[in-house]
């Protein structure tokens, strides 16, 4: 995986944190509240233009509860 910069490397893990969350039939709150963090980091986060940097932790609380390999949120949709 090689990203061009900060905002390439943001966008791909939003995209993919809300792909999984909707395959998972979560809404916001819900996986907010599993991964114990507050709603409005989580949307944030899967905003389209986030650019937020976000901690490993909190990626693996988010991973976690929607049952996936971290790695998973760096995969690029070619």
């Amino acid at each position: 995986m090689h990203f061009n910069n900060d905002t390439d490397l943001y966008h791909t893990i939003s995209i993919n944190i809300k792909r999984y969350r909707e395959q998972a039939k979560l809404t916001q709150v819900q996986l907010a509240e599993k991964a114990q963090i507050s709603i409005s980091y989580l949307s944030k986060i899967e905003a389209s233009k986030c650019n937020k940097s976000l901690s490993i932790s909190v990626l693996n609380q988010i991973a976690n509860v929607l049952g996936v390999e971290i790695i998973e949120f760096f995969k690029q949709e070619v």
